[in-house]
């Protein structure tokens, strides 16, 4: 196993995300090839919490003109975590 700051990458900080954290949910990015099992053991060795449930997105990369050359932006990973009833992580 990876260690768990490898796997937990950086938290989603949107209005939708912070209306989901109201209802014991956040959201993170996470590495690529974590799966759902590695990412619950991060989260509970890092915040000290106990994970309900895992949800996984893969989210691809978009494609995006610059000039006259065509790129894409990185695909990337994104996971829903509920937690358990009393359960917090404190944002900075």
């Amino acid at each position: 196993m990876r260690d768990a700051t490898d796997i937990i990458i950086e938290p989603v900080i949107s209005e939708l995300s912070t209306t989901m954290a109201e209802e014991d949910k956040y959201v993170f990015v996470v590495h690529t090839s974590a799966n759902k099992i590695e990412i619950k053991y991060a989260v509970e060795k890092l915040f000290n919490v106990g994970v309900k449930k895992v949800n996984v997105i893969n989210v691809l990369g978009k494609r995006k003109r610059m000039r006259f050359k065509t790129g894409k932006r990185s695909d990337w990973k994104k996971a829903v975590i509920t937690l358990n009833k009393g359960d917090k992580i404190e944002f900075i």
